[in-house]
C-alpha cells in the first residue's frame, strides 16, 4: 500500500489541491488551488504549481521550477531545476491606458507534456506548446514549437538534434529508418520525421 502524501511545514498547499498517495511536497514549495497531483510525485524546494495544473503519477518537479496554469503533465514527467512552463502569449502588466491587467484581460494558454518526457534545468517552454512522450529538452533550451515524441531538442530557439529512447539515452541510427537504444536494444522506426517504437 502506498503512503499518504507528505507536506513539509514550510510548504504552501491550497486546501482544494488534490495530492495523490505517496506524493511529497518539500520546503517552500507552493501548490495552488485546484491543482491535481498524481501518486508518487516529488515537488522540490521552492517549486511552484499553478491553479488547476494537472500532474500525472510519478512526476518529479525539481527545485524552483515554475509550472503555470493550465499546464498538463503526463505520468513520469521530469521538470529540471528552475525550468519554467509559461502561460501568457502576450505578457503585459498594464493595458494601453495604464490600468493594471486583470484575469479578464488575458487568456491563459498552457504547456502539455507527454508521458516520460524530461525538461532540463533552466529550460523555458513558451505556451502554447506540446512536448511529446519521452522527449528530452536540453538544459537552457527555449521551446517555441511543438516537440515530437522521442525528440532531443537544444538551443534558443530549440531545434531537434536527434532522437532519444525511453531509457533516456540518445538513439543510434541503424539500417534504413531504424534507430536503436544502445542500452536496452529497443528499436524505433522513423517515418516522415516522426519516431515510434518498432
Amino acid at each position: 500500500m502506498t503512503d499518504a502524501p507528505v507536506v513539509q511545514p514550510s510548504a504552501d498547499v491550497a486546501d482544494s489541491a488534490v495530492l495523490g498517495a505517496g506524493t511529497r511536497i518539500w520546503h517552500l514549495a507552493q501548490v495552488r488551488e485546484g491543482a491535481s497531483l498524481g501518486a508518487d510525485c516529488n515537488i522540490g524546494r521552492g517549486a511552484y504549481i499553478g491553479p488547476d495544473v494537472v500532474l500525472g503519477d510519478a512526476c518529479k518537479i525539481q527545485n524552483y521550477a515554475l509550472v503555470y496554469e493550465p499546464a498538463v503533465l503526463g505520468d513520469g514527467v521530469f521538470i529540471g531545476p528552475a525550468a519554467v512552463l509559461t502561460n501568457d502569449e502576450f505578457p503585459r502588466a498594464v493595458n494601453p491606458d495604464g490600468s493594471l491587467k486583470s484575469a479578464d484581460d488575458w487568456h491563459a494558454v498552457g504547456v502539455s507534456i507527454g508521458r516520460g518526457a524530461s525538461i532540463g534545468a533552466r529550460a523555458v517552454c513558451i505556451a502554447p506548446v506540446t512536448i511529446g512522450q519521452w522527449a528530452l529538452v536540453a538544459a537552457g533550451a527555449v521551446v517555441t514549437k511543438d516537440v515530437p515524441d522521442f525528440a532531443i531538442v537544444v538551443g534558443v530557439p530549440a531545434r531537434r538534434i536527434g532522437w532519444v529512447g525511453r531509457v533516456g539515452k540518445p538513439l543510434v541510427q541503424g539500417a534504413d529508418d531504424v534507430w536503436v537504444c544502445p542500452d536496452s536494444g529497443e528499436r524505433y522506426i522513423e517515418t516522415d520525421g516522426l519516431l515510434a517504437i518498432a
